[in-house]
């Protein structure tokens, strides 16, 4: 068998394994089909393979050269053919399926029901909108905190009797699931150089019974503006613009001295009643008046606890809970309705 073997015929040979593999490629319509070609032309049982196997039965190196470089050209030469048959097979694929399967980007989407944003959510977005556009920035609370956040950094040590005003929830490792979003007050101040303008967002827990006026859980959002030359006038002019823009309405506003240890002074703020436009109603108890939140100057222990020079610097802090400004926009008489889950009432926002 090996006295057959010769030059001219390994190099024939060659030649018509390229030429015939040639046409089959141009007839080979989907990947499949030039995937059997493609083991069939180059894989280990294929008439070239043989060829490069009969090389070593050759007695002259030069033919054997000869042979092996045209064996290799050959090879190169279909393996190129085949990736530009695989490349247009898929070219042509795409084409089919972008003709067949075009989008018209031009024509109205399918209104997809996938439920409704819950109105606390809606609610604290655009408190977030109003006071972004009155310069202020965003920051949201650890809903687990320590007691230093929560409490000492906003002036309520260990033992203080303020510590009664809220009945805290504890982790075995003393933390504490945050009883309002103050607890951001110390890191925002020492962070930060005045001016500062930040807003907090986030829900809040106490261990309190529940009744048509209060809750376990609650949003509130947590107000610190801190600046050279800061009153009180300052305040109740942000927050009249801010009620002003959630309620759609002017709104008048006093304050009414009261205490928070981390404010001095500190108060209640009151806004005429949206419910009756100041008149008087049973909701206001007749008086035109609704008290909406606690605020005040924030606690010159409060700033230098943050490193904030309080002979240089003052500020005001506040803060209210968004369960009840809605209560009052939507004439909602039971705050347990938010997280009842009832989808009746949810759908109504």
């Amino acid at each position: 068998m090996a006295d057959d073997i010769n030059k001219d015929n390994l190099l024939e040979h060659i030649s018509d394994i390229v030429n015939k593999y040639s046409e089959s490629l141009k007839n080979t319509k989907d990947l499949a089909s030039l995937n059997r070609l493609e083991i069939s032309t180059l894989g280990r049982k294929s008439e070239l393979t043989t060829i490069l196997k009969q090389i070593k039965d050759l007695k002259d190196p030069q033919e054997k050269k000869a042979v092996g470089q045209q064996a290799n050209f050959a090879k190169k030469s279909i393996e190129d053919l085949i990736l530009k048959r695989r490349d247009s097979i898929k070219s042509d694929y795409l084409a089919g399926v972008e003709s067949k399967e075009k989008i018209d980007v031009t024509i109205p989407g399918r209104r997809i029901e996938t439920g409704h944003i819950h109105p606390i959510t809606q609610m604290t977005q655009l408190c977030e909108d109003i006071f972004m556009r009155m310069g202020f920035d965003v920051c949201y609370p650890y809903a687990i905190d320590d007691d230093f956040h929560n409490f000492e950094a906003v002036n309520i040590p260990p033992n203080h009797p303020a510590r009664d005003s809220w009945d805290t929830f504890w982790t075995e490792d003393d933390q504490i699931a945050i009883t309002h979003t103050s607890s951001m007050q110390n890191r925002i101040l020492t962070s930060s150089q005045p001016p500062i303008r930040v807003i907090v967002p986030g829900r809040c827990f106490r261990n309190e019974a529940t009744d048509a006026r209060h809750e376990h859980t609650f949003t509130q959002i947590e107000g610190v503006y801190v600046d050279k030359g800061i009153n009180l006038t300052h305040m109740l002019g942000v927050l009249k613009e801010f009620f002003s823009k959630f309620y759609e309405r002017e709104v008048d506003v006093k304050f009414t001295p009261d205490y928070f240890p981390f404010v001095e002074p500190g108060g209640m703020m009151s806004l005429s009643c949206i419910l009756c436009n100041g008149k008087g109603c049973s909701v206001c108890k007749k008086t035109g008046w609704l008290e909406i939140l606690g605020c005040g100057m924030i606690h010159p222990k409060v700033l230098e606890m943050a490193n904030i020079d309080s002979n240089t610097y003052s500020g005001f802090a506040w803060g209210f809970g968004v369960e009840r400004l809605i209560m009052l926009k939507y004439d909602i008489n039971d705050i347990r309705y938010f997280y009842s889950g009832n989808l009746d009432f949810l759908k109504q926002f």
